[in-house]
């Protein structure tokens, strides 16, 4: 989080630029002036630009300002997560399996979801890899909504992965 704002006595500067409640510039004036304004309204005066010169002091409600500023971060942080889904898929797999898996992966596209998709190879299903990543490679092809490749198919110690996003319209 951010460093902590001076708030009304706590701001030791003689002189501060003053915007009031209503975003109107009041121009340079003493701290106590700018105070008593600040307490007129029943609002606090809050130091929001403490590097200019002369710093520049606004009134505002700070306890509204706060709760408002970790809203936003809030807000934010979701945003940004996203859960990757996986699904795996078999090399015997079968087409109505394969049918399924695909809608499954639509419902998590939609929702905005990158999705891992896993090829799984067991024992000597290894030395088929390439028509593993053939099946894999038209499995995605069942997929119906319009999706982007964020990494393209990779080798992977149990067979084959690839990811994919939905695509931004």
């Amino acid at each position: 989080m951010q460093k902590q704002l001076r708030v009304n006595n706590y701001i030791r500067i003689p002189q501060v630029q003053v915007i009031d409640d209503k975003g109107q510039q009041l121009g340079v004036m003493p701290t106590f002036k700018a105070l008593e304004l600040a307490r007129e309204k029943n609002l606090d005066l809050v130091e929001v630009g403490p590097q200019a010169q002369p710093p520049i002091a606004k009134i505002m409600d700070y306890g509204k300002y706060i709760y408002r500023k970790e809203r936003q971060e809030k807000g934010q942080t979701k945003q940004k997560d996203q859960e990757m889904k996986t699904v795996r898929v078999g090399f015997k797999t079968g087409v109505h399996d394969l049918k399924f898996k695909s809608e499954q992966i639509d419902e998590f596209l939609k929702e905005g979801h990158p999705v891992k998709i896993e090829l799984t190879l067991r024992g000597r299903e290894k030395a088929l890899a390439n028509m593993g990543r053939d099946k894999l490679d038209n499995f995605i092809k069942l997929i119906s909504t319009p999706h982007l490749v964020q990494q393209g198919i990779k080798r992977s110690p149990f067979g084959w992965v690839i990811v994919i996003k939905r695509e931004k319209k």
